[in-house]
């Protein structure tokens, strides 16, 4: 095995963020968290998608009303600038999901990753939105990503920073194999996702309990699979009536859980992983430059959905 390389990474997992909480008490949270990760141990903490307001999807609004109240027109702001200014002071990274308002009027539901200087190194706007745009009447809530938010156009990046190569995704991304793949094609060692999972399915009837189920499988799957750690990030617990899933976890390439949320609240977990371990699995299990046949994968970027069985080869 290759010599270790230590990386203190925390999780810093949030409870419910309500209609009436405005942004400054929502910031002086992430400060308090964010001190405790360092102190802790950890360089790069992970805050949760849309961490700086309620799951303003779940109401039916008007895009400019949605605007208005919930979008950031820049990053940071006045209202976040403490939460960078910790970051500086104190030497720790991290990532942080918002709502973004373009300077040209779009509308994308980002995320940043902040280095230990307080500064920018990278932004990433989700791909792949969950929900509808139109008025489910009939629903508890509504899941509007697709009325509020643009498909995301900046790619999948992989910034190298902190020792090492990490990736960014948000929140449905996680659920998406090909999401990991393009991050690990980049050689990542960390992938990052922060999420506001609801405990109810509206579009089918999913039984609750596989809501907590499919998202670590998933997580744990993509681990293993692409040779890589993984650290997510929730918003959890009940926000105004709604409830969202926690399960906050890091995970190594091993597929193992190697530390996790234990309540719906304010908490955060902390991980000093070793990127060598990542090295093994990258040379020997999933060595892609020597395993990997993408001739025979070209349904992956050919078809968005499902279709007929391609012609079979006579032999």
């Amino acid at each position: 095995m290759s010599k270790s390389r230590k990386l203190g990474l925390a999780v810093a997992q949030m409870g419910a963020v309500n209609l009436a909480d405005d942004r400054r008490r929502v910031v002086a949270r992430l400060v308090e968290m964010l001190r405790e990760a360092a102190g802790r141990g950890a360089k790069l903490v992970v805050f949760p998608e849309m961490a700086l307001t309620t799951f303003f999807p779940r109401y039916w609004m008007s895009e400019e009303e949605a605007v208005e109240r919930f979008f950031e027109t820049s990053m940071p702001n006045a209202d976040v600038q403490p939460l960078f200014d910790t970051a500086k002071q104190l030497g720790v990274g991290f990532y942080l999901g918002y709502a973004e308002l373009t300077p040209d009027g779009r509308r994308f539901n980002t995320c940043v990753l902040v280095g230990t200087d307080g500064n920018l190194l990278g932004k990433y706007r989700k791909i792949h939105l969950p929900g509808h745009s139109d008025h489910k009447t009939e629903a508890p809530f509504q899941h509007l990503e697709k009325k509020f938010f643009e498909v995301g156009n900046s790619g999948i990046p992989v910034i190298e920073s902190f020792g090492t190569r990490v990736g960014m995704c948000l929140c449905n991304d996680r659920r998406w194999p090909e999401t990991w793949r393009v991050m690990s094609l980049q050689s990542a060692e960390i992938g990052l996702v922060g999420y506001n999972t609801p405990s109810i399915n509206i579009h089918w009837n999913e039984p609750v309990h596989l809501r907590m189920h499919t998202h670590l499988v998933s997580l744990q799957a993509a681990a293993y699979q692409n040779a890589m750690f993984i650290a997510a990030a929730a918003k959890c617990g009940s926000e105004d009536g709604h409830h969202m899933i926690g399960g906050s976890v890091i995970v190594a390439p091993t597929a193992e859980i190697v530390a996790q949320a234990v309540t719906e609240e304010d908490e955060v977990i902390v991980a000093s992983v070793d990127l060598a371990v990542t090295e093994g699995f990258r040379n020997h299990v999933f060595n892609f430059a020597k395993h990997r046949r993408p001739e025979h994968y070209r349904l992956i970027v050919e078809r968005t959905g499902a279709g007929a069985p391609l012609p079979q080869q006579d032999f």
